[in-house]
């Protein structure tokens, strides 16, 4: 099985009431178990950002659609990994799921 990445852009962030809070997080509750052992690394949002480049440092992300977090799943393809968040709780509270490939450097010197 390889690895895939789930980058997560856009959203509603925080919900207002506690009542809503608690509904998205059982959104993500219920998708991690459903996954159940085809989560690899559960992820995290992202907070504030800063970028470097040859230039120097600048504050914030470098897109005007920065990433708000992401999660690392196994699938037997990126179809199948793409596939596995086709009811992801991010695009159900109005995101978007970036899947990307991790390529394996393990073999590599």
């Amino acid at each position: 099985m390889a690895k895939y990445m789930l980058i997560y852009t856009g959203g509603m962030g925080m919900a207002a009431s506690p009542e809503d809070q608690q509904k998205i997080m059982g959104d993500w509750g219920a998708w991690y178990g459903a996954m159940g052992a085809a989560i690899v690394d559960g992820g995290a949002p992202f907070g504030e950002a800063k970028n470097v480049g040859c230039d120097g440092v600048a504050d914030g992300p470098l897109t005007q659609d920065p990433p708000t977090g992401y999660t690392v799943i196994e699938a037997a393809s990126l179809d199948a990994a793409a596939a596995a968040c086709a009811n992801h709780p991010h695009i159900t509270h109005g995101g978007h799921v970036q899947v990307f490939s991790c390529i394996d450097m393990s073999g590599q010197q």
